[in-house]
């Protein structure tokens, strides 16, 4: 990786690293406070429209982020504050209709999201809806803010942002504690608990905002006015990127809908999975934005037929990058699952039966998060090269398997009962969201190998084999470190077990890929000595 890169994916991991350790603070307050309770039950449910916006649109490698990275990038500097406001005005006027729809509609957008919820928890998460509406028009102004600042090189604040968000959930759920003391958790509590739950969210992304309008102005890229300009050249290459990859993420993110849809009838499983996918996407956000962010605006600086040979160079790189980083967690995930989810939640309301749940999501997630991983990389070099179709139509098949397999591997439910001889529970339905993504990112690479007619898919193949066989034995060496190594000294004993066992693990994973000559591993290795060893 050339220099700048390694200082843009610096700045972004350690910004990240912050917004991750906020997001599992939070974590942490509610499950004490609730644990897998109606209010936080309910508040899944609510929070998946404008959590799906907030993220899709307002997040760091959303469409909205990726667009404006990839056409402004390309843009002189005095071109760029106009671009972004008529983008602005004209987003903001669709998503002002949007919230609206939110609000009038919530009662009915809770029934066809939770259809096996009781009445007291549709009644909290309508509420919860209505609440957290204007986050829909907030996550657009977001998005198109952090897409510009990137591109204008300026990484910081982006990648903290999140952390705003967190604080004000702590803030909120801590006041109601000091108010409500031990009851917070109970039944009697519910519907208020659910009421501060989803202002505080609010506020977190209105603050978001807030912040990053100075920022914008001081850069030059603000423009505190409506500008309708549909016809300008920056414009229209920004709405043509922007379409289709907000279609497809949008595909991506159905898929949360119709897992959360099938479970419904599972009593907790929606509360387990969030708190199982908040400990896979601290270290999968946290590397994701360290690779994708500053690898985007370099595929996009590639895309002209003459660099493809850089380009290809690129693509191959970040696979390896991303499949070496999330192999080696994935492996760690797996043979340290109910440790992990007992050191980090198992306490106040979030009991053993709790733990037992989050542990086998984390083994199913683990399992996944390479494919997840690569599936965002290889959307990404589409969308710099203006293909924003071939990811839409994938992840519209995408949504059709996952609906299919969420089926399958929960029993095949139906009214005269399960149709399928086995049921995996709330983890089939992760399991098959992991199947649908290895599919779509074999399907991208064909596609890709097609565009660019020059992948090396041997020896990417080759590559991947040496790594997941290096998975494997940093799993076995973990679980095996963790059941030998026994250190009574209570929660600094737990933390010392589960971290040698880690630390071995990982040790054996890097040994393994240097001996397979996997030049990658030697890269890390070298960023992390000199960026945090020797900084």
């Amino acid at each position: 990786m050339s220099r700048s890169l390694k200082n843009i994916a610096f700045i972004v991991t350690c910004g990240t690293l912050l917004s991750k350790c906020g997001g599992l603070v939070r974590q942490l307050v509610i499950a004490s406070a609730f644990g897998v309770g109606a209010a936080y039950d309910a508040y899944n449910y609510a929070y998946i429209l404008p959590g799906f916006l907030l993220v899709l649109l307002g997040g760091i490698n959303g469409p909205f982020h990726n667009a404006m990275v990839s056409v402004l990038a390309k843009r002189p500097q005095n071109e760029r504050s106009h671009v972004l406001a008529a983008v602005n005005t004209i987003i903001s006027f669709g998503l002002l209709i949007v919230m609206i729809f939110l609000i009038t509609s919530a009662d009915s957008l809770i029934r066809i999201l939770g259809p096996g919820l009781t009445p007291e928890i549709h009644k909290i998460a309508t509420i919860q809806l209505q609440i957290m509406a204007p986050i829909a028009l907030i996550s657009g102004l977001l998005g198109l803010g952090f897409g510009s600042l990137n591109a204008a090189n300026k990484f910081w604040f982006s990648s903290i942002s999140p952390l705003i968000s967190s604080i004000s959930i702590i803030t909120g759920v801590s006041l109601l504690w000091m108010q409500a003391g031990t009851k917070i958790g109970s039944i009697e509590l519910s519907l208020k608990a659910g009421i501060v739950l989803a202002i505080s969210t609010l506020v977190g992304a209105l603050l978001q905002w807030l912040i990053q309008l100075p920022i914008l102005i001081k850069s030059g890229l603000a423009k505190i006015k409506l500008v309708w300009d549909w016809h300008h050249p920056g414009v229209k290459e920004v709405l043509k990127v922007m379409a289709p990859a907000t279609l497809s993420s949008g595909m991506l993110q159905i898929n949360v809908f119709t897992d959360l849809f099938f479970a419904s009838n599972i009593v907790g499983a929606a509360a387990g999975l969030s708190y199982a996918s908040l400990l896979v996407q601290t270290p999968l956000g946290l590397i994701s934005n360290a690779l994708l962010v500053p690898l985007l605006p370099t595929f996009s600086k590639l895309a002209d037929p003459k660099d493809k040979p850089a380009l290809i160079s690129r693509i191959h790189q970040g696979l390896i990058l991303s499949t070496l980083s999330m192999v080696s967690l994935g492996a760690i995930f797996i043979a340290l699952s109910r440790p992990i989810v007992a050191l980090v939640f198992e306490r106040g309301a979030f009991d053993s039966y709790a733990a037992g749940l989050v542990a086998a999501l984390l083994i199913a997630y683990g399992l996944g998060m390479p494919a997840y991983l690569g599936r965002d990389l290889l959307v990404r070099v589409f969308y710099a090269i203006s293909d924003g179709k071939t990811p839409f139509r994938l992840s519209l098949l995408g949504i059709l398997l996952n609906i299919i397999f969420d089926w399958l591997f929960i029993g095949g439910p139906t009214p005269w009962g399960n149709q399928i001889p086995f049921n995996l529970g709330a983890p089939g339905l992760v399991i098959s969201t992991a199947f649908v993504n290895l599919l779509t990112c074999l399907a991208l690479i064909k596609q890709l190998h097609s565009k660019l007619n020059g992948l090396p898919i041997r020896l990417l193949i080759f590559d991947l084999f040496k790594i997941l066989i290096a998975g494997f034995h940093c799993g076995l060496i973990t679980w095996l470190t963790y059941h030998v190594i026994n250190i009574p000294i209570g929660l600094g004993g737990e933390v010392l077990e589960i971290g040698l066992s880690a630390s071995l693990g990982l040790g054996v994973f890097v040994l393994i890929s240097k001996f397979f000559g996997i030049k990658e591993i030697s890269q890390i290795l070298a960023l992390v000595n000199k960026k945090i060893i020797h900084p």
